[in-house]
C-alpha cells in the first residue's frame, strides 16, 4: 500500500461547500509548531533557573512587562520574599533578576500568544462554517486542554515558592507532561484535515495499538526526562556509558514509595532515563519498519534520523555535564521526535 492510499468513508461529512480542511491543516500545524517552541523556551527557562521569577499568575493584566524602574523594582521585591532568592539567590542584583525575569516572561507570554492564535482563528474558521462536521467538539476540547495547561503551568510554580529553591519535579513533568498531550492531540487532528484536504470522503484515522504502545513508551521517556531536569539529575555523571564507572551507580536511596523515590532520587531517575532510552528507540525502530513495510517510507526515514539525532544529544548533554545550549537541542530534538512518532502512528492507522 502507498502513502497516498486512503480508506473510504466512516461517515465524515466533509464535502460541505464551505469546509475548509487544508486550510484547517494548515493553522493546526501552526499551531503544534509553536507549542514545540514554547517546550524549548521552557526547557531554556528551567536551565536558567528563571521559572520562579515571577510570583503572581495574572493572566491578562501580566502580558505587559515592567515598565519603569519602580515596575522592576516591585516585581524584584516580590521575588525577594520567595523561598528561591532566600535560600539560594541572596544579594542577587536587579540586573541579574532582570536576566531571569526574560526567560520567565517570554515563556508565559509565547503561552498567551498561542492562546490567542488558537482561539482567535478557531471562532473565524466557526463563524465562516469552515470547520468539517464532527470535528467542532473536538476543536474545543484542544481550546480547553490548552487554557488547563497554562493552569497546571502556574501550580507548577506556587509549588516552588515556598520552602523549596526551585519546583517540585512531579509538577514539572506534568506540565510537560500536558504540552506532549496538547501537541499530540493538536498534530492528530491536523492530519486528519490534511487527509481530508487530499480526499474528501476519507474518514477519520484509528489509532493502532501498536502506533500507542510506540507513543507511550516514547511519552514516559519524555517524563523520565522532566524528572531528570527537575531533579538536575543530569549532573550527577558525567560519563557514559558508565554512570561514575559503574553500570548501577552509587547513591541511589529508597524514600519509602517507589512513588517518592522516582520523584526525588537523582541518582535512580538519571540511571532509568539513560537506559529507557533504548527501549524507546527500539519501539521507534519497529515502527519505522511497519511504516517502510506500509509504503510510507519517507517517513520511517525520518523518524530514524531524529531518534539517532536525539540519542547523540542525549550522550552529549551528560559527556559536556549537561551544557545548556546542547540540552535545549537535547529538548527541542525529544518534541519534533514525539510530534514525528505521533504522526507517524496517524500514518499506520491510515495504512490499516
Amino acid at each position: 500500500m502507498t502513502e497516498q492510499a486512503q480508506i473510504l468513508p466512516h461517515g465524515a461529512a466533509a464535502g460541505d461547500a464551505t469546509a475548509r480542511p487544508a486550510a484547517l491543516a494548515r493553522w493546526l500545524f501552526a499551531i503544534a509548531g509553536l507549542i514545540v517552541l514554547m517546550i524549548v523556551v521552557g526547557g531554556v527557562t528551567r536551565l536558567t533557573e528563571s521559572g520562579l521569577s515571577i510570583t503572581q499568575w495574572k493572566p491578562v493584566t501580566g502580558t505587559l512587562p515592567p515598565l519603569s524602574e519602580a515596575d522592576w523594582q516591585a516585581e524584584f521585591d516580590a521575588y525577594r520574599h520567595s523561598s528561591q532568592y532566600v535560600l539560594m539567590n541572596q544579594g542577587m542584583t536587579l540586573a541579574a533578576f532582570k536576566h531571569i525575569f526574560f526567560w520567565e516572561y517570554v515563556h508565559r507570554l509565547l503561552g498567551r500568544l498561542i492562546g490567542l492564535a488558537y482561539a482567535a482563528p478557531l471562532v473565524w474558521f466557526a463563524l465562516r462554517r469552515a470547520v468539517p462536521r464532527g470535528f467542532g467538539p473536538r476543536l474545543v476540547v484542544l481550546l480547553l486542554l490548552g487554557g488547563a495547561q497554562g493552569g497546571v503551568g502556574w501550580l507548577m510554580v506556587k509549588s516552588g515558592l515556598t520552602d523549596r529553591v526551585n519546583v517540585e519535579p512531579a509538577m514539572l513533568a506534568a506540565h510537560l507532561g500536558m504540552a506532549l498531550i496538547l501537541l499530540a492531540a493538536v498534530l492528530w487532528t491536523a492530519c486528519d484535515f490534511a487527509r481530508l484536504a487530499g480526499a474528501p470522503a476519507a474518514g477519520k484515522a484509528r489509532l493502532p495499538i501498536a502506533g500507542l504502545v510506540v507513543t507511550l513508551l516514547l511519552f514516559l521517556q519524555l517524563m523520565l526526562g522532566a524528572l531528570t531536569a527537575g531533579l538536575r539529575a543530569g549532573y550527577v555523571a558525567n560519563t557514559w556509558p558508565l554512570m561514575n564507572e559503574r553500570f548501577v551507580p552509587d547513591g541511589i536511596q529508597w524514600f519509602g514509595s517507589l512513588w517518592l523515590t522516582l520523584t526525588s532520587d537523582p541518582f535512580l531517575v538519571h540511571f532509568l532515563h539513560r537506559w529507557w532510552a533504548w527501549i524507546a528507540a527500539l519501539a521507534i525502530i519497529w515502527m519505522a519498519g511497519a511504516l517502510h513495510r506500509a509504503g510510507v517510507a519517507r517517513w520511517a526515514w525520518v523518524l530514524l534520523a531524529i531518534t539517532g539525532t536525539q540519542i547523540l544529544l542525549g550522550i552529549v548533554t551528560v559527556l559536556t555535564g549537561v551544557n545548556i545550549t546542547i540540552a535545549v537541542l537535547h529538548q527541542f530534538v525529544g518534541a519534533l521526535l514525539f510530534g514525528a512518532v505521533v504522526i507517524g502512528a496517524h500514518r499506520l492507522g491510515v495504512a490499516r
